[in-house]
């Protein structure tokens, strides 16, 4: 269980950091560039994607012996895809049928996206401690 508290605390920690480069550039791309929040939102999910790939496989998950790195970015890329959707789909909803901003959206988003990755990521991505042991912890 100490394990599974220390990584959770790691992709927290990745987490926050991803969260402000979505965010920022969100804000900047809408607020500056004057682009649709929609279009800013995937845009600036897409850039802390790449950066949560990186960190994300260095610090918090262990790679899985036997899988390329291709097929684990592959892996990490379409999880990353369904959770955009999910990211997308909560800023309509919040936006366009709630009316709030998108600036609050975008929060309730991200803690929605971020347990999608967490889970996600443990179940796919994840070795474990030993082989076969992938959601022993969260069980």
């Amino acid at each position: 269980m100490q394990k599974l508290i220390a990584q959770i605390m790691k992709f927290g920690v990745v987490g926050l950091i991803a969260f402000c480069i979505d965010y920022g550039l969100m804000v900047f791309l809408t607020e500056v560039v004057s682009i649709n929040y929609l279009v800013s939102a995937t845009i600036s999910f897409t850039a802390s994607v790449v950066f949560n790939y990186v960190a994300s496989m260095r610090y918090v998950f262990r790679h899985k012996e036997g899988m390329s790195r291709r097929k684990e970015f592959v892996i990490f890329v379409v999880l990353s895809v369904l959770g955009l959707g999910i990211n997308n789909g909560c800023m309509w909803i919040g936006v366009e049928l709630c009316g709030i901003s998108y600036l609050l959206v975008k929060i309730v988003a991200t803690a929605v996206v971020m347990v999608w990755n967490f889970v996600t990521r443990k179940k796919f991505l994840d070795a474990g401690d030993e082989p076969g042991e992938i959601l022993e912890d969260i069980e």
